[in-house]
């Protein structure tokens, strides 16, 4: 049996943590540089309020009906999923992190240690994650992935099923796969889901009643195969290694939407700098060095100025590194071959490529190994002190813009956003 944990309304029901007063009213939470909605609380869904709705255009309405307003806050949601996981950690033999408010459980052989019930176990689960953290959720138990996925969607969208569902039984799946259309199938897009409607397929049921060779055809091959056969009770795929920073990833990219448009070269310069030292600190963290950069730079494509809307350049690496200081030289150099005078841009990032384990980086013929000793410590103790102090307490003079204390000019917008409530010693509440 696997089981989905899944955080009802995450981004809202974290700030609802730390303000009570907000309870039962609607709360929706803006992408960074308060661009458009990205979470909304049941609230503000039933207000008809829709994910990715632009924030200047429901501006009014949001007023009207008085909806509390947040910006992102990521340090206090990333704290937040992290005591929820770890509390699941323990409970369970082995999770799957699957998102910031996500996680499969592998729940096999854990029936003798609760007498059978795992429908008892899940409803603890759900006591005590609200108890300790203050989140509520919700929890689908299925024989598969596909299944615990789909008995959770079921479980937040029932209120009489009382937050879990368990399908123990052939019956009790065959009920579920009829409860839930074709396009809310987990792994089905809006593409899919239109190619499936077309051919007469419009529940869960009428998708794991295919044939594995109409899913062969039909559905992407193998992957299609393996989804039908997951909707049967079959299981095809285990937990996975978890998004959670412990999955060693391919490629590495930072990049930002500016608050303002920027023109200055210092200003540009400043933010590649610093998307480039926080891309490098997380190369660091997984022990990995590139040997391919690249740097983009975008302009408003609504605006006055004539296309092309973005740029970019690859630069390849001599040999691979992630010290800080080589890599802000090369973002330099190519910040440069792609600057353009009296241009005004809105975003940039950078991205590593062709990861490989640090020291063992490969060299030409007639090449040996440079003496990176003295960097490499330099960059543990930067790590170490930003890891102590908090982010950006230690950082190259690269990143800032030179205009004293304050926010940088390239730094989003973040209007409403809450304290830190869990990670700044300064926001943590005072209790009389």
């Amino acid at each position: 049996m696997f089981a989905l944990v899944d955080c009802n309304n995450f981004y809202a029901s974290c700030e609802r943590v730390f303000q009570p007063r907000l309870e039962g009213k609607p709360i929706v939470v803006l992408s960074n540089n308060d661009g458009c909605v990205i979470a909304r609380s049941n609230e503000a869904k039933a207000l008809g309020f829709k994910m990715g709705d632009p924030y200047f255009q429901v501006k009014h309405d949001l007023q009207i009906n008085n909806v509390q307003v947040f910006s992102s806050n990521y340090a206090l949601y990333g704290d937040m999923s992290r005591r929820v996981m770890w509390y699941l950690a323990q409970q369970v033999p082995e999770v799957e992190i699957y998102s910031i408010d996500e996680a499969f459980l592998d729940l096999h052989g854990m029936e003798k240690y609760v007498a059978n019930d795992l429908d008892a176990f899940a409803r603890t689960l759900r006591t005590n994650i609200k108890k300790r953290t203050g989140i509520p959720t919700c929890v689908g138990i299925a024989p598969t992935k596909t299944l615990a996925k789909l008995a959770n969607r079921l479980a937040k969208k029932r209120p009489e099923l009382g937050g879990v569902l368990h399908l123990r039984s052939e019956a009790r799946r065959l009920w579920a796969l009829k409860q839930v259309a074709v396009e809310d199938v987990w792994g089905i897009g809006r593409q899919y889901a239109a190619k499936l409607m077309a051919a007469g397929i419009y529940t869960a049921a009428d998708l794991a009643n295919c044939s594995d060779a109409w899913a062969r055809k039909h559905l992407g091959g193998v992957v299609g195969v393996r989804l039908v056969q997951e909707l049967q009770g079959r299981v095809c795929q285990g937990l996975l290694p978890s998004e959670d920073g412990s999955l060693s990833r391919k490629s590495i990219s930072c990049s930002r939407t500016f608050g303002q448009p920027l023109s200055a070269f210092n200003d540009v310069l400043a933010a590649v700098a610093a998307f480039t030292s926080r891309a490098a600190e997380k190369l660091r963290r997984q022990g990995d060095a590139t040997h391919l950069m690249t740097v983009f730079l975008s302009k408003n494509r609504y605006g006055l100025e004539p296309p092309p809307y973005s740029c970019s350049t690859v630069i390849t690496l001599h040999v691979a590194t992630s010290d800080t200081t080589e890599l802000l030289r090369i973002a330099r150099m190519a910040l440069k071959r792609l600057w353009q005078a009296d241009t005004r841009y809105t975003k940039a990032g950078v991205v590593f490529d062709g990861l490989e384990p640090a020291g063992h980086a490969q060299l030409s013929l007639f090449e040996s190994a440079p003496d990176t000793g003295k960097r490499d410590r330099l960059m543990v103790e930067l790590d170490a002190l930003n890891r102590r102090f908090g982010k950006n307490t230690v950082r190259l003079a690269t990143t800032l813009t030179g205009r004293g204390k304050g926010r940088a000019p390239w730094e989003g917008k973040a209007q409403w956003c809450s304290p830190a409530y869990t990670t700044r010693l300064q926001d943590l509440l005072t209790v009389y």
